[in-house]
């Protein structure tokens, strides 16, 4: 197969070097890529939405397979635009069609799917500038912290938890009033849920589904996850504290209600679905869907998947996922982000990475590179994701931070303290 991979980050590259392993691979490409993808696919430099320019690519390089990275494309209706292509009608591309890729578009209509399919999930209500006075009587219901959410893709930004009232308030009329742009035209409001996140990731052809291996990301720039939340700062899987009885609620509760959902409402939907999730208690609630893979979780998940992953994703497409036998490694992976000084406010690029060649016992994926005269040097706020695999998670752990003691570029950031609350 000739297979082409939609994006440029972290995610892309550990999707395009699980691909590269396959026997059935046979020339795959990334657009746009990065310095990681370079070495071991063909980058081609195109945006990830412009269908026009990605339907010509398809056709030039005689492509099989299409895998979908980021959100925006899917977002925007690719997965239509190919069924409805006569010329891309019989390429198989992974993602959900618009009207599913809508549950990560819109935070209040994945409430709503919620509500209608009885999943578990924190109360809400949604307000625009129109109804701005009944928000901030809704705040006044609630108790702190307040949870503010823009209804709109905000790169990951669009949500605020705020301890004062006042302050709550005041942060609604700025949202309402375009701090998010037109993403925060509605907010939706939302209960606070105490407790711990994890992700769930599952794969589904539209009937049948296979569970991933779980993660947990650290959003946070700093140490103890405080300070400015980033794309992410490093991720680990399997979480630990997700047992058997646990993982039972999880699918029961969630999983089944949601793949059978998007059966009941006739929603196209071949692709991976990101369940973000705080367990309370002993109890998992759902905090947000997410229509793809998530980043750094992919850089943990996709190496524990031991079966061809060619295979997986033409089983997804051909809707046989149920006949596939579906093999995960043991072993736990750890990632750890590498980050340009002043990420995730203003930061420079351009820095020469040096000691790639030398890391041995990690794998390397790279997320914000570019290369210049020869030189691999950064090109983004998240730079590279160090992921190491072994028995347990604190092992993969102090790997990773062996292997990033031989990395190096000006202003390089990292936390230091990835799985402490574990």
């Amino acid at each position: 197969m000739n297979i082409l991979i939609l994006g440029s980050g972290g995610r892309e590259h550990t999707f395009a070097y699980q691909l590269a392993k396959s026997k059935r691979c046979e020339n795959l490409f990334v657009a746009p890529g990065n310095a990681g993808t370079a070495a071991i696919a063909t980058n081609i430099n195109l945006s990830v939405t412009d269908f026009a320019a990605i339907e010509k690519c398809v056709l030039d390089h005689k492509i099989h397979m299409v895998v979908v990275g980021p959100e925006d494309p899917l977002v925007l209706g690719i997965v239509d635009y190919f069924a409805e292509t006569a010329s891309l009608k019989d390429v198989q591309i992974i993602g959900p069609s618009k009207k599913g890729a809508h549950l990560e578009g819109s935070k209040q209509r994945a409430k709503e799917f919620m509500l209608a399919h009885a999943i578990p999930t924190a109360g809400y209500a949604s307000f625009t500038s129109e109804t701005l006075a009944a928000g901030r009587l809704f705040l006044e219901t609630l108790k702190a912290p307040y949870v503010l959410k823009a209804d709109g893709l905000a790169a990951g930004k669009g949500v605020l938890i705020i301890q004062d009232l006042e302050e709550a308030k005041e942060a609604l009329a700025e949202m309402v009033g375009g701090k998010f742009g037109a993403a925060s035209n509605t907010v939706v409001i939302e209960e606070f849920l105490d407790g711990i996140e994890l992700s769930v990731f599952v794969l589904t052809d539209g009937k049948n589904y296979k569970v991933l291996p779980t993660a947990k990301d650290y959003k946070r720039i700093d140490e103890g996850d405080k300070g400015l939340n980033t794309g992410g700062m490093g991720a680990i899987s399997p979480v630990p504290f997700v047992d058997d009885v646990l993982m039972q609620k999880i699918e029961q509760r969630i999983v089944k209600p949601t793949v059978s959902g998007l059966q009941k409402e006739n929603i196209d939907y071949k692709g991976f679905i990101f369940i973000g999730l705080i367990k309370v208690g002993d109890e998992p609630f759902v905090i947000e869907y997410n229509v793809r893979m998530g980043d750094p979780e992919t850089e943990v998940v996709l190496p524990r998947i031991k079966t061809d992953l060619v295979a997986v994703l033409e089983a997804t497409f051909k809707q046989n996922l149920d006949a596939l036998h579906f093999e995960i490694d043991p072993k736990a992976a750890a990632t750890i982000m590498l980050v340009s000084g002043g990420y995730p406010e203003a930061y420079e690029k351009g820095k020469t990475i040096t000691g790639l060649e030398d890391v041995s016992e990690s794998i390397v994926f790279h997320a914000g590179t570019a290369l210049k005269e020869n030189n691999v040097v950064t090109n983004g706020g998240r730079v590279i994701a160090v992921t190491s695999m072994d028995a347990d998670y604190k092992k993969a752990i102090k790997k990773s931070y062996q292997s990033i003691a031989k990395l190096s570029f000006d202003r390089m950031n990292f936390r230091t303290d990835i799985g402490f609350d574990l």
